[in-house]
């Protein structure tokens, strides 16, 4: 059974509603419905799909529970997103005082943006010529 496409990744939050409020102010996704799990989260869409779920430490899964949000995340590196509107973002970002770092990779015209979550995950944005 192949993969298809990635659903979501989900963000263990020291500051939960700090966290809603950069990926839904600053990145530009949408808050959405979210399932009553019993527990306090937000789940932020890319247009009609929920790829982001925020919990606090009574919503991890069971194996992660206990573990530090912001602590070492293993191999895990960054999360990347494409986009289609480089300047209103970098316009955005500035906005909001969110520091960022840049990346040209011309022979494949691609403009790069990176930023650090309130949770320290790095979060690439990728603009095509």
């Amino acid at each position: 059974m192949p993969l298809e496409a990635l659903e979501h990744y989900t963000v263990h939050c020291l500051d939960l509603e700090g966290t809603r409020d950069f990926y839904r102010d600053v990145l530009g996704l949408k808050e959405g419905p979210r399932p009553k799990l019993g527990f306090a989260g937000h789940w932020l869409y890319c247009g009609e799909v929920p790829v982001v779920h925020l919990l606090g430490a009574d919503g991890a899964l069971p194996e992660n529970r206990g573990c530090e949000p912001g602590g070492d995340t293993g191999s895990f590196d960054h999360i990347a997103f494409r986009g289609s509107d480089v300047a209103t973002t970098l316009e955005n970002l500035k906005k909001h005082g969110v520091a960022y770092r840049e990346n040209h990779i011309r022979d494949f015209g691609l403009h790069q943006v990176f930023v650090r979550d309130p949770n320290g995950i790095t979060v690439e944005m990728n603009f095509r010529r």
